[in-house]
């Protein structure tokens, strides 16, 4: 952003519009930053449009990844960048929830209305908030790939006269038929035009498909229809033994290996791992329909041609049963399109590729006018034309879409040890089985008379067998200094059960966002008496560790009694509603995390100084809580105030003596905060974990030193 500012005002004549770069902080902790400059800023009014720069890897190209909404802003960026890079489908998952994050970008169009365009970096997500996710490590071809972008962006609509009037359509809204599709070809080339155009393509691709496979069942007649669903048949079954083999393989590894996602560090893994069981269910599924085909036209054949010689005959029902599988292929593509056209999804675009492309190539080098014309056996240049362009487009897109789904197991659980093991295999597993399904069908359907069936079979079981004996025995670690393991290494003082007079309770836990045991992690700290295993529930208020380790050997060190946080309830009052005023002193902590049970609490204020911070009324709930989370500087103040306002249904104050005795468990408050200090059980416990270990740095995880504490509903 310096190097933008600096080319941009050296090249600034002609500006119509000025150009401001925010520099914030406070996004992990819930998009402060950018919440208080758009809300509190003097400038935020001049806004008009918004983008984004973010990172989540240490490479690679940065590519555009939300931003539909604005289609002029997408056309403009892929007329005049240098290396237009981006791709719909980041923005689809995004949207569709599977990506469980936000950027800033989401403020600017929610608290402000405003478009925008959101760019990010996404080669190796694994070191993403590890140790090794340092400016050092970003490859300056990354930067100077998103500088150049960048620079001719800005210049251009700085200068744009239309930029006012666009933005300002942006702003008041749009429908989604403006929405932008946008992809990119090698990074040389993007291709963008709006979702009206979109369903009108598909819509005409989608007719035009029905109508000649409905004109050519008719034409073949009833041996036709039935060799129509056979074909069918054979992509059932394809999938089927497809995702049963890599699935199986997805169960297996954990019991095999030291990490259930051992692929982490060399992500070519996945090729052995899944990869080949894909292949080999794929082919083995799609073996099972050619079968069911071949004799079901030997059936036809015999009535048809009944004079032909028995090798003559024997291939033409071959070659009948190949095109039948080639195109079947067509059949899954018209059915994604037909769902992703109806749903409006913008990476619909890659069925339509995959469909037209081969039909075309089919219909221009194989496909006959007459049904009486015998069958010849596929030829080869059908298949090169078919696939040249979707290969051309969406090869890349997969490389790097199965790269980040790895890297993100990398911090795959926001609360430890609550997804089973196999988990993240098996989504890798399904991803790949579907790629292999969908991409493959038509290269598959020309192997069964290639003669190198055998051969593609022995190459995959032996592809197989070869990684998985390399991920058990440990030739290639899950983990290295490059790829860490994300650990957390937290020394927690719990004084939750301090309303019950219980002292609190010191430990030293170490857990960790990826999934797997920590049996290694703990060798080399027998001496620190660390158990493991999931009977000790640690809940951090954010989140919750099923698994992990705790040691409370000299663990009374390095904290004092006078730093725990305090819940003070300072008045409990009855009118219309139960009222509660509640002091909270987090003591030395100016970064902590609240939750509010939303089951007893109606609405709350929020005070520091008789300063009101957040007002009553529209409060969330999760699971039950609605979490406030705060981080302040070196003079941010440590003593606010809550006013509680209870729901109508709880009972006044001075029926508490005949609660039962289990009710005084529950938890009206809780309460944890973050101090950045290491103890020195913590000091001893960082220096014997293993190189291949990592503080996970996300701004939301707990420090080195963590206090809990509660308070109870019947208080």
């Amino acid at each position: 952003m310096l190097e933008l500012a600096r080319g941009i005002s050296q090249w600034a004549h002609g500006f119509k519009n000025g150009v401001i770069f925010v520099f914030n902080t406070g996004e992990e902790e819930g998009l402060n930053g950018a919440h208080s400059f758009i809300t509190q800023h003097p400038w935020s009014r001049a806004i008009r449009f918004v983008i984004d720069l973010e990172a989540m890897g240490i490479g690679g190209k940065s590519s555009l990844f939300q931003g539909g909404s604005a289609p002029w802003a997408i056309e403009t960026f892929a007329k005049v960048a240098k290396y237009p890079s981006g791709q719909i489908i980041a923005q689809d998952l995004f949207l569709s929830g599977a990506v469980k994050s936000a950027t800033d970008l989401q403020v600017y169009q929610e608290v402000a209305g405003l478009s925008g365009l959101d760019f990010a970096y996404s080669d190796a997500t694994a070191v993403y908030h590890t140790k090794n996710d340092k400016l050092k490590l970003l490859k300056p071809g990354s930067l100077q790939h998103l500088g150049e972008n960048m620079l001719a962006f800005l210049l251009h609509t700085a200068r744009s006269s239309r930029f006012q009037k666009e933005a300002g359509v942006e702003r008041e809204g749009g429908t989604g038929q403006t929405q932008a599709i946008y992809f990119d070809v090698l990074g040389k080339y993007m291709v963008v035009y709006t979702q009206r155009f979109a369903s009108m393509l598909h819509n005409s691709v989608i007719l035009q498909s029905l109508l000649i496979w409905i004109t050519s069942l008719l034409m073949g007649g009833y041996p036709g229809a039935i060799s129509f669903g056979l074909s069918c048949l054979s992509i059932v079954l394809m999938w089927i033994f497809s995702l049963s083999l890599t699935i199986l393989v997805a169960f297996i590894i954990p019991l095999m290996s030291t990490s259930p996602v051992p692929y982490i560090a060399y992500p070519w893994l996945v090729i052995g791992l899944f990869g080949a069981p894909a292949i080999l269910g794929a082919l083995t599924g799609q073996h099972v329909g050619f079968f069911f085909l071949k004799k079901y036209l030997r059936h036809v054949y015999k009535k048809r041609v009944p004079r032909l010689s028995h090798n003559v005959q024997e291939n033409l029902i071959e070659w009948e049963a190949e095109r039948w599988l080639f195109k079947s292929g067509f059949i899954q593509w018209l059915i994604l399109l037909v769902v992703g056209n109806f749903f409006k999804v913008g990476s619909s675009f890659l069925a339509l590729i995959w469909l037209v492309s081969p039909a075309f190539s089919y219909g221009l080098m194989e496909a006959t006018l007459s049904p009486s014309r015998l069958p010849k056996q596929l030829k080869i240049i059908t298949l090169i034309l078919g696939l040249a362009m979707p290969v051309l487009v969406s090869a890349g897109m997969i490389i790097r879409l199965v790269g980040t789904i790895i890297g993100v197991f990398a911090r795959f659980e926001r609360s430890p040890g609550s997804a089973p093991d196999w988990l993240g295999s098996l989504i890798v597993a399904i991803f790949s089985a579907a790629v292999v399904c969908l991409m493959l069908v038509y290269l598959l359907s020309y192997i069964h008379l290639s003669g190198a069936k055998g051969l593609v079979i022995f190459a995959m079981c032996t592809l197989l067998a070869l990684t998985l004996t390399a991920v058990s025995t440990g030739i290639f670690p899950a983990f290295t200094e490059d790829i860490s393991r994300a650990v957390n290494v937290v020394h927690v003082v719990d004084a939750t059960g301090r309303y019950g007079n219980q002292d609190p309770a010191s430990f030293v836990s170490l857990f960790s966002a990826t999934p797997g045991k920590l049996t290694k992690e703990v060798e080399n700290l027998k001496d620190e008496e660390f158990a493991c295993g999931k009977n000790k529930t640690l809940d951090f208020v954010t989140f919750t560790v099923n698994y992990g380790c705790w040691s409370s050997k000299d663990s009374n060190n390095g904290w004092s009694k006078l730093d725990i946080p305090e819940l003070h309830v300072e008045s409990d009052s009855m009118s219309d509603i139960r009222k509660t005023r509640v002091l909270i002193d987090t003591k030395l902590a100016t970064r902590w995390s609240l939750a509010v049970n939303r089951e007893e609490i109606s609405d709350f204020t929020f005070e520091v100084d008789s300063e009101e911070l957040v007002p009553s009324g529209h409060k969330s709930m999760v699971d039950g809580w609605h979490i406030i989370q705060f981080s302040g500087g070196k003079n941010s103040p440590t003593k606010f105030h809550l006013n509680l306002f209870w729901s109508t249904n709880t009972i006044h104050p001075s029926q508490k003596a005949y609660k039962q005795a289990e009710d005084t468990a529950s938890l009206l408050l809780k309460l944890r905060t973050d101090v950045n200090m290491v103890t020195p059980k913590v000091e001893r416990v960082l220096q014997k974990l293993p190189h291949w270990c990592s503080l996970f740095g996300k701004s939301t995880s707990p420090y080195t030193l963590a206090f809990l504490t509660a308070l109870p509903v019947q208080f």
